[in-house]
């Protein structure tokens, strides 16, 4: 009986760690233009990493219909590093696109976290 227990309370603190990291939020993004076109976007984006079942995975650069501009990739979780941030050069924009958003996506919940919007300067 005992066993039991132990065994379903593990399982539930287990289950539980995840469900608690909740969806990734992107909540700071700096742009600097490097050229015509050419553009670099450090983001800095906030989820409660629980390990490598369950971990912000990478950003979208969108334009305001929808299409990636750019993503970057983070390869592993950031259990101790949050907020984070990381950077992404060589993004191009076309010169018709005036504002873009910056979304966040987790292993887990896929998107669904905070976006943050941004007008690019001339």
């Amino acid at each position: 009986m005992k066993n039991n227990i132990l065994a379903i309370a593990i399982y539930i603190l287990s289950f539980t760690s995840c469900s608690f990291a909740g969806e990734a939020d992107v909540i700071d993004v700096k742009v600097t233009k490097s050229g015509k076109t050419t553009y670099k976007f450090s983001v800095t984006v906030l989820h409660k990493d629980a390990g490598w079942k369950h971990y912000a995975n990478k950003w979208d650069i969108i334009d305001e219909n929808g299409a990636v501009l750019g993503t970057r990739i983070l390869h592993h979780p950031h259990v101790d590093e949050q907020p984070f941030t990381r950077s992404l050069s060589g993004v191009e924009i076309p010169q018709s696109v005036k504002s873009i958003k910056v979304r966040a996506h987790d292993s887990e919940h896929e998107y669904g976290g905070k976006i943050v919007s941004v007008e690019l300067l001339e």
